[in-house]
């Protein structure tokens, strides 16, 4: 059963910085393309960041590049969202997924729970 469960949301002041994990089970972590996705209060889904699960190469979208990384430890199954320089802006429940956005974002059923993540003062 493949299952993914992320942690590390919380709430932090402008300028602060979160760590989130997305710990998987149930198939094999760093071959496939792995990507996180925010809903923020009131609208859509979006995607954040993906890695790719071939090169491991990183994608962000505009709105977080410069100021979030995504990564993965194989060893430990576990995908990472460092984030820094959150603005209120971020405010968003926190998903991580497999595949990649494109994929992810029409199909639900292959994310995680999620975790919230709220910046304010």
């Amino acid at each position: 059963e493949v299952q993914l469960v992320e942690s590390g949301g919380g709430l932090v002041q402008p300028g602060g910085s979160l760590t989130l994990s997305c710990k998987t089970s149930g198939f094999t972590f760093g071959s496939v393309d792995m990507c996180w996705i925010r809903q923020p209060p009131g609208k859509g889904p979006e995607w954040v960041s993906a890695i790719d699960g071939g090169d491991g190469g990183a994608f962000y979208a505009d709105s977080v590049k410069g100021r979030f990384t995504i990564s993965g430890d194989k060893a430990k199954n576990t995908l990472f969202l460092q984030m820094n320089m959150l603005r209120p802006d971020d405010t968003a429940v926190y998903y991580c997924a497999r595949g990649d956005p494109s994929e992810a974002l029409q199909h639900r059923e292959l994310w995680g729970q999620g975790t919230q993540v709220t910046v304010s003062s």
